[in-house]
Order: C-alpha cells, then structure tokens, then sequence
C-alpha cells in the first residue's frame, strides 16, 4: 500500500508511504479519498494525522504520470483530483498534519487540508507548479490565499519559490516549528489531547469556523447558532455542564 491508516487510542494516522518523494500519482489520490471517508465514518476515529513519514511529507504530483495526460484526460482527471483533497479537508474531526521535509506542490495542498501544520524544522513549503507552466490544481490557488491571504498566496504562487519551516511559519503557513524528530511525537499529542473531547462540540466547531468562511457573517452566525443550540440535545454538553457545576471546569471526560 502507498498509502496507510492506522488507529491507535482515538487517533488516525493517515501515512504517504511511496519511497522516495511521496509523489502523490492518481493511486495515491484516490487512496487518500478512500481513507478520508473511512476516518469521517468510523466512531473509533476521533482525530487525525497525515504524515509522510521521517523524511518527506510529499513532494508533488507524479510529474511523469501528469506528463502523459493531454487536456482531454486532465479534464476527466481534475475533478477526482480535487475531489481527493476536499474529502480530506472535510474531515469532520480535528487534522493536523505532520510535515517533515519536502512539502511541494501537491504536499503543500495536503498540508493546506489539515487544521493544524506542524512542521519540521527541516521543512521546505511550495507551489511550485508555474515552473512547470501549470497553477495549483488541488486547491492551493484557494485554501492557501484563504490561510494566509491573497498577497502572499499570490508571490508563492507566481514565483514558484520554497520557504523554509520558519518562514512559512511567520506566513502563517504551519503553526508551529519543532525539532525533526519530533515532528510526529508532537502532531500526536495534539490528536491525542483532541480525540480525548467532546466529538460533535469539535465537528461544530471546525463546521462552523469552515462554512462561516465561505459566506457573509449573518449566514455565519446562522451556521454557528444552529450549530450551538443544537448541541444542547447531546450527552457531551449535560456532562461537561454537569461536571463544571459540580468539580469545576476543564475535569469533564467524554465518550
């Protein structure tokens, strides 16, 4: 398998395992649409991880593959491309991804899916598919210009160039920079601390923030406010109000 799922105590680690580059060929794509809608599914997945593994997190597409599709077969082919991703970013669970290495192209429209980036202080951030006489197809021209707006988005995307772990976080591209090895160590605490939580407060939660960014702020008040109205039908807010009210804040568990 090119791509891998393993759960362990709440937490899913979706892992990009195609030696050398984790270069991400249609297989791939369509593996990671496949994982996604596993770990969207399963009650066992409370959180989520994706990693590439110790020294590359994925650096692009397969440009060999791609270099044999004329227009008429990217045509047939963009959508599941697309689609790929967007199952990945619409994960209704928390996801950080877990970046060392290379994070190119496609790697970065990965990392851009998650809600948290952790990257090593190794890392190297890029779209660099204008090198190539080519834009982002995977979502980068949109998720990145949303994250960290279209000035920079756009100086990354026309130049093509690589940032390094800190700058790409001053961009705030990643969220935090850490040392190598223990890049996956701290992406799982993360997911960890996060599958310990209430599971539909945290799918309200990322719903709200995510659709709220696609439309006017009244649409997202609507959004939020049904969200939160609704959640006073579920067991995680009787017992997290309960244990406020009877032992103080942050003791509550939840299932």
């Amino acid at each position: 398998m090119t791509v891998t799922f393993e759960v362990r105590d709440g937490v899913g680690t979706i892992r990009l395992d195609r030696p050398p580059m984790n270069a991400l060929d249609v297989a791939i794509q369509d593996r990671l649409r496949e994982l996604a809608e596993e770990a969207t599914r399963r009650e066992d997945v409370r959180s989520v991880i994706l990693y590439g593994g110790e020294k590359v997190f994925a650096a692009g597409a397969d440009i060999k593959e791609m270099q044999a599709m004329d227009h008429t077969a990217m045509v047939l082919r963009s959508k599941g491309l697309q689609d790929a991703f967007t199952a990945v970013a619409r994960i209704p669970k928390p996801v950080v991804a877990a970046v060392t290495g290379y994070a190119l192209g496609g790697g970065c429209e990965l990392a851009l899916c998650a809600d948290f980036r952790i990257a090593a202080d190794n890392a190297k951030f890029g779209q660099p598919e204008i090198l190539l006489g080519l834009i982002p197809g995977a979502g980068g021209t949109q998720r990145l210009a949303r994250l960290i707006g279209p000035s920079r988005a756009k100086d990354l995307i026309f130049t093509g160039h690589m940032v390094k772990a800190e700058e790409a976080l001053a961009l705030g591209l990643v969220d935090r920079v850490v040392p190598a090895a223990e890049v996956y160590e701290q992406a799982y605490a993360w997911a960890a601390k996060l599958a310990k939580g209430p599971a539909l407060a945290l799918r309200a939660a990322k719903e709200s923030i995510d659709a709220g960014l696609e439309t006017d702020i009244d649409t997202g008040l609507t959004i939020e406010r049904n969200w939160f109205s609704g959640l006073f039908a579920t067991e995680d807010r009787e017992r997290g109000m309960r244990s406020f009210v009877e032992e103080g804040p942050g003791k509550a568990t939840f299932g």
